[in-house]
């Protein structure tokens, strides 16, 4: 544990030395995630697919905030759909677009969230994010969290669904215009899992919140076995073909990701809660305090060893100053005298003035 957080302060001191190249490199690795997933997925516009265009976007998007990655992923989104059909990337137009109204007018500030939440979906880890977030952040980190799961879910189902959503003449236009709009509406697997996010950072955040010992821990667990269990009942009830296994494994590692974000977060000593009373004119007060954990980083001290002495050998020995010969200054040292500054003659000099030791004393 100590280790732990003997790491955590040195992180702390490191990140505030090079906050800012951190964070452009830590932007451009989630800039490349996504572009990648997305060019992975649905690469329909082969020019748009290649290596270079998905680095170049995510060097670009690493200097800039972090919206302009949202919305530089879902140009890049609608652009792979106008390359399989218009009518799908009209519909994804206007459903991204209402998915912006929603995000911008009821949180802001968290676009992070969206492209995380959907790159951790297709790495079957739906319940990490969910549960960093409610440990993390507040009710409104449900907003992004859902938006993501939908981007994440329309995008699926074009690639499941290629094949069927190209379009020929004006009828087939208007029959793919429909069934999209409608297979995007009514997934119910997306539905659901939407609704096992957002419940899974309300919960946790609900927890979070309380005055029990070892609230983080609980929150985390009980965060991921509710999430589990309203994936799998609804799974059961839908008579869906979600696979429950990556649900368990996430909602486990969702746990462990939460014991560490106690430690770099929190980390306190319930051993030593104080439990405080008190009251003023309008108010009477209980207060219960719980210490933090503080370790100071080690910091490495350096012995420096100032060398000053003749190390010229004369008949096999070293030739060592007569401290007799020396001043009283730097007698008994058995090393050289370094060479005086300009400084030191001058004050040197003045002394002997003032003293009459220069030979000529005051008249």
């Amino acid at each position: 544990m100590s280790t732990l957080l003997v790491w955590r302060e040195q992180l702390q001191i490191f990140y505030a030395k090079y906050s800012i190249f951190i964070r452009i490199g830590l932007q451009f690795a989630l800039g490349f995630l996504v572009f990648h997933q997305i060019n992975s997925n649905i690469g329909f516009m082969k020019a748009a697919s290649s290596t270079a265009c998905t680095a170049g976007l995510a060097a670009a998007c690493a200097i800039l905030p972090m919206i302009v990655m949202v919305m530089a992923a879902t140009a890049l989104v609608l652009l792979h759909f106008y390359t399989l059909s218009l009518p799908v990337a009209i519909v994804a137009a206007l459903l991204f677009l209402l998915m912006y109204i929603f995000y911008f007018r009821f949180s802001t500030g968290k676009s992070w969230l969206v492209l995380l939440m959907a790159c951790s979906l297709a790495m079957d880890v739906p319940f990490v994010l969910p549960i960093a977030a409610g440990l993390l952040g507040t009710p409104t980190c449900a907003i992004p969290v859902a938006c993501g799961t939908f981007s994440y879910y329309l995008i699926h189902l074009v690639k499941g669904s290629s094949s069927t959503f190209k379009a020929g003449d004006g009828v087939e236009l208007v029959e793919t215009l429909i069934s999209f709009t409608k297979q995007s509406l009514m997934n119910q697997e997306m539905w659901i899992m939407v609704a096992a996010a957002a419940i899974c950072i309300l919960f946790v955040y609900s927890i979070r919140i309380r005055s029990v010992d070892h609230a983080w821990k609980i929150a985390s667990a009980a965060g991921a076995v509710m999430a589990v269990v309203i994936a799998a009942a609804g799974n059961i009830t839908l008579n869906l073909h979600i696979s429950l296994t990556p649900l368990v494994v996430s909602g486990i590692i969702g746990v462990l990701a939460g014991l560490l974000l106690e430690v770099v977060f929190l980390s306190v000593d319930y051993a030593r809660t104080e439990y405080l009373e008190f009251e003023d004119d309008e108010y009477h007060y209980y207060v219960k305090a719980v210490p933090k954990i503080g370790v100071t980083a080690p910091q490495k001290s350096v012995k420096h060893i100032n060398e000053r002495q003749n190390t010229g050998n004369v008949g096999n020995k070293k030739n060592w100053v007569d401290n007799s010969t020396q001043t009283p200054a730097s007698a008994g040292t058995g090393y050289l005298d370094r060479p005086k500054s300009a400084d030191e003659i001058l004050l040197e000099r003045s002394l002997s003035k003032e003293l009459g030791l220069d030979g000529k004393g005051k008249k």
